[in-house]
C-alpha cells in the first residue's frame, strides 16, 4: 500500500493508492453478507425459524469471523505496504460530475475492528443461546444481533464516509431494536427512544461533516479526503473535524452526548456486552482515527477531541463510584474508558495506535465483565442491586475468576491487558509543552485512581464481604453458576483480558501492524520519566483498590444506600445530565414548539382565516342583491342613474 504525506508530515493511508483486492481479500464482502443473510432469514422466515434460527445466526457470525481470520492470515504473509486491498462493488451514486462507487477498504485498521467485532460478537451469540434460552421471542433477538454485526462491519469496512454513514445508521437502528427488545416494559421502550434520539443529534454532526467534505473536496471517499486534507483551508478542515467529533460523541457516549448510555442497560445483558464493549460505542473512536489526516491538519479540532476525552474519562469514573446497579456501573466504566481512547486519539500521531490498542483490550475485558454481570443476574433472579449481593465468590467460582481477570485488566495491574494499553495512553498524555501534559496527563492519572476505586467497589460488593441476600423466606435467592453456554465465552474473554496486551504490547506487533495506516508514532519524551509514571499510576491504582477494600469488603455494606454527600448524590443522578439536558434543550424546545404552533395557528392560519371570512362575509351580503326580482333590479338601476346624475351635477 502506498502512503500520502500530508502537510502535517504524517503518513496516512490512501485508499486510492491501494491495489484492487485479490485472493481471499477480494471475498471480504462475505464478512457483511453472512450476518446480513442470517438476519434476513430469521426476520422473513418468521416462526418457522424459531427452532434453528438462533443457531443459524450464531453460525453466520462465526462464519464471518472465519472469513476475517483467513484474510488476516493472508495479509500477514505479505509485506506491510501490500497488505491493504480495495474492493469496488458497484457504481452507487452516478450524479453528473459526482460519481461514488460502493466499495470496501480492507486494511490493517478495518481488519483490526473486523476481528474484534466478529470474535467477541460471536462469543456473545453463544452466550445468548444460554441467556435467552427461555425467551419466547429469541429468534427475533438473534436476528437483531446479526443485523447489528452486519451494520458494524459495513461501518468499518466502507471506503467512503457516505457508505460509512449507512453502516452508522444501521448500527443505530439495530441498537434501538436491541435496547428496546423487551419493549412491553415502558422504561425499556423509553430507554431505546432516548438512545435513538441522542444518537440522531450526533448523526446530524456527521451528516453535516460529509456535506462539508463534498463542498471542500468535491468527493467524500477516504482516498480523496485523506489525500487533500493537508492542502485544504484550515477553517474548512477544522469545521469538518469538529462536526465529525459531534458524530463521535453521539455514537461513543462522550461529553456532552453521553446521557443515553446508562439508560441503555435496559436491554438484555448480551446487548450491553455487544454495544458497550466491542462495537457501537467504539465507532466514534474508529471515525476519529480513520479521519486522522483531517485532525492532523486541524490542530484546534484535534485539541477538542482530547478535551472531550479528558472530560468524559473523569465524568464516567465519578458517576461509576455511586452506582449500585451493576450494569449501570459498568456502563459508566465504558464511558470513562472510551474517554481514554478519545484522549489518545486527540493527542495526534503519538496516540492513534494506543487508542486502537486500548479499544481492542477493552473489548475483551469489558465484554467479559458484562457477561459476568449477566451471569450474576442469572444466578440471582435478575437482581442488579449490588447492595443485595455479597459473598458470591464461593457459589459462582467461574464467574468470580473470569470477572476478576477483567477487573485486574481494567485496573491496569501488570501483566494484564489494561497495563499495556491504558498506561501507554497515560504516558502519551504527559507528552507535550505548556499546560497540556499536566492537564491531560493529570486527568488520565486521576482517572486511573478513580477507576481502581469504583471497579474494586463493584467487584467486592458483588463477590466478597458478607452475604446480603437470604436463601429462605419471601424474596429468597439461590445463587448458582451459569451453564457452560454462558461460562465458556466468559472464560475465553478472560484469557484475552489476561494475555492479549502481553502478546500485542511489549512485542510491538500491534504498533507495526497499524503503522502503515496511521503512520509511525512520534517519539517524544513525557515530562515525567516513564518509570516514574508507571510507579505513580500503580500507586494511585493500589490506593483506590485499598480504599474500596476498606469500605466494601472489610466493612459491612448497608443494604440501603446512605444519603451521602452532595457529590455522591450528584453522581447517583449522573451529575444531573438529564436535568441539564431538560433545562437547556427539552424545555426550551417545548416552549419553542408551542410558540411556533401558536404563531402558525393564530398568526398564519389566523390571517388566512380572517381573509377568508372577510371575503365570505362580503360575498354573502352581495349575494342578497341577486334575488331574482325585477323590481329590485329596476330600483337598483334607478338608484345608479340618480347617483350618476348627482355626480355630474356636482361636477358642473
Amino acid at each position: 500500500m502506498l502512503s500520502v504525506i500530508t502537510e502535517a508530515g504524517v503518513a496516512t493511508s490512501s485508499p486510492g493508492a491501494v491495489a484492487a483486492a485479490t485472493g481471499m481479500t477480494a471475498q471480504a464482502w462475505l464478512l457483511i453478507a453472512l450476518p446480513a443473510l442470517g438476519a434476513a432469514l430469521l426476520l422473513l422466515g418468521g416462526k418457522a425459524t424459531n427452532k434453528w434460527g438462533p443457531v443459524l445466526a450464531t453460525a453466520m457470525s462465526w462464519g464471518s469471523f472465519l472469513v476475517g481470520f483467513v484474510i488476516v492470515i493472508g495479509m500477514l504473509g505479505q509485506s506491510a505496504e501490500e497488505r491493504a486491498g480495495h474492493i469496488a462493488l458497484w457504481n452507487w451514486i452516478p450524479a453528473g460530475g459526482f460519481q461514488l462507487s460502493a466499495g470496501l477498504l480492507v486494511d490493517q485498521l478495518s481488519m483490526a475492528f473486523v476481528m474484534l467485532i466478529t470474535f467477541v460478537g460471536s462469543l456473545i451469540h453463544v452466550y445468548s443461546l444460554g441467556y435467552m434460552e427461555h425467551d419466547p421471542d429469541k429468534r427475533r433477538f438473534f436476528a437483531y444481533l446479526n443485523l447489528f454485526v452486519a451494520a458494524m462491519l459495513l461501518l468499518v469496512l466502507a471506503d467512503s464516509y457516505l457508505l460509512l454513514f449507512v453502516g452508522w445508521e444501521g448500527v443505530g437502528l439495530a441498537s434501538y431494536l436491541l435496547i428496546g427488545f423487551w419493549n412491553h416494559n415502558p422504561a425499556y421502550a423509553s430507554a431505546a427512544n432516548k438512545a435513538f434520539i441522542v444518537n440522531r443529534v450526533g448523526d446530524l454532526g456527521l451528516s453535516l461533516a460529509i456535506m462539508m467534505m463534498f463542498v471542500t473536496f468535491g468527493r467524500v471517499d477516504f482516498a480523496t479526503v485523506s489525500g487533500q486534507a493537508g492542502s485544504a483551508s484550515t477553517t474548512a478542515v477544522t469545521a469538518i473535524g469538529l462536526l465529525l467529533l459531534v458524530g463521535a460523541c453521539g455514537k461513543s457516549a462522550q461529553f456532552p452526548l453521553q446521557s443515553w448510555l446508562g439508560d441503555a442497560m435496559a436491554g438484555p445483558t448480551p446487548v450491553s456486552a455487544l454495544i458497550h464493549a466491542a462495537t457501537m460505542v467504539t465507532a466514534g473512536v474508529y471515525l476519529v482515527v480513520r479521519s486522522h489526516a483531517i485532525y492532523n491538519a486541524a490542530p484546534n479540532a484535534q485539541l477538542a477531541v482530547a478535551i472531550v476525552g479528558a472530560i468524559t474519562l473523569l465524568y464516567g469514573a465519578i458517576v461509576g463510584c455511586a452506582k449500585d446497579d451493576i450494569k449501570k456501573a459498568l456502563a459508566a466504566s465504558t464511558m470513562s474508558q472510551i474517554g481514554y481512547m478519545m484522549l489518545a486519539a486527540g493527542l495526534g500521531p503519538i496516540g492513534y495506535v494506543f487508542a486502537i490498542f486500548h479499544l481492542l483490550t477493552h473489548g475483551f475485558f469489558k465484554a467479559g465483565m458484562f457477561l459476568g454481570a449477566g451471569s450474576v443476574m442469572h444466578g440471582m433472579g435478575d437482581q442488579v442491586d449490588m447492595r443485595r449481593f455479597g459473598g458470591l465468590s464461593a457459589l459462582m467460582k467461574v464467574t468470580w475468576v473470569t470477572f476478576g481477570l477483567g477487573w485486574l485488566a481494567i485496573l491496569g495491574i501488570p501483566p494484564f491487558s489494561g497495563f499495556w494499553s491504558k498506561d501507554k495512553i497515560i504516558e502519551a498524555a504527559f507528552v507535550g509543552e505548556g499546560w497540556r501534559p499536566w492537564v491531560f496527563g493529570g486527568a488520565a492519572l486521576i482517572g486511573a485512581g478513580i477507576t481502581a476505586f469504583y471497579m474494586s467497589r463493584l467487584f467486592f460488593m458483588t463477590f466478597h464481604g458478607k452475604r446480603r441476600w437470604s436463601d429462605s423466606g419471601p424474596g429468597a435467592q439461590h445463587p448458582h453458576e451459569s451453564p457452560l453456554l454462558m461460562t465458556v465465552p466468559m472464560m475465553v474473554l478472560a484469557l484475552g483480558s489476561a494475555g492479549l496486551g502481553l502478546i500485542l504490547g511489549p512485542t510491538g506487533l500491534f504498533s507495526s501492524w497499524l503503522e502503515p495506516v496511521v503512520g509511525a508514532a512520534e517519539e517524544h519524551a513525557p515530562v515525567l520519566a516513564p518509570t516514574l509514571l508507571i510507579v505513580l499510576t500503580l500507586a494511585v491504582v493500589v490506593a483506590g483498590l485499598a480504599l474500596a477494600w476498606t469500605r466494601y469488603a472489610a466493612a459491612e455494606v448497608p443494604v440501603r444506600a446512605p444519603e451521602g454527600n452532595l457529590l455522591t448524590q450528584a453522581a447517583r443522578a449522573d451529575l444531573y445530565q438529564d436535568v441539564i439536558n431538560e433545562g437547556l434543550f427539552m424545555r426550551p424546545g417545548i416552549h419553542l414548539t408551542r410558540g411556533l404552533v401558536f404563531t402558525d395557528s393564530k398568526g398564519v392560519d389566523g390571517v388566512v382565516g380572517s381573509l377568508a371570512a372577510t371575503v365570505g362575509g362580503v360575498s354573502s351580503r352581495l349575494r342578497r342583491l341577486q334575488n331574482g326580482y325585477v323590481r329590485s333590479y329596476a330600483l337598483t338601476m334607478l338608484t345608479g342613474v340618480v347617483a350618476v346624475l348627482g355626480v355630474l351635477w356636482v361636477m358642473n
